[in-house]
């Protein structure tokens, strides 16, 4: 796995062994074709983090900052040692659950990506869905931001309350969703 872009661009990272499912190349590109300008000094949390590739990935192109979130300390630590590797400033890795994160952080953030574990099966936790609906998100998005989720291409489009979703695509078996603050 590689950084795609920016000023860390084509540097290898590491991935930890407890990341199952690290974000593709491809589908890492196509995320931040989307968000183009966007992620120029914006403020990035990267949720469920596993190696950084996303936070990196917005650090490498310009994001002023980025608070990555992963209760795993192997993770934290590979995030560590890829934010060294690839010599970017502004990064930060907290070890702690997400939702513990969220209650006790007061941070807003520009953008807000969440890669966790996908929905597989019926009755199986819908990690996401649960995060979206609890009202913990929408506090910490800026107003003008976007929350963008990676999901199983098989599961439904979460709703919200607090968020409208602007755009799904698919790639092979993940989806990506971004929202916005409000109602459609």
């Amino acid at each position: 796995m590689r950084i795609i872009a920016g000023s860390a661009g084509r540097i290898a990272i590491k991935v930890p062994p407890a990341v199952a499912r690290p974000t593709t190349d491809f589908v890492r590109q196509a995320i931040f074709s989307i968000l183009g300008e966007r992620v120029e000094n914006a403020r990035v949390l990267d949720l469920f983090a596993g190696s950084g590739a996303i936070g990196l990935e917005a650090l490498s192109r310009g994001a002023a900052s980025c608070v990555f979130v992963d209760e795993h300390r192997q993770a934290c630590a590979v995030i560590g040692e890829n934010l060294a590797k690839t010599r970017l400033d502004g990064g930060r890795a907290v070890k702690a659950e997400v939702t513990s994160f969220l209650k006790r952080d007061a941070a807003t953030y520009d953008l807000i990506f969440a890669d966790p574990p996908y929905w597989k099966h019926h009755g199986d936790k819908d990690h996401f869905g649960d995060l979206l609906k609890s009202g913990m998100l929408a506090p910490r998005l800026a107003a003008d931001g976007w929350l963008i989720a990676e999901i199983s291409a098989n599961q439904t489009s979460p709703t919200s309350e607090h968020f409208s979703l602007i755009d799904r695509r698919e790639y092979g078996g993940s989806a990506i969703l971004l929202y916005t603050l409000g109602l459609a």
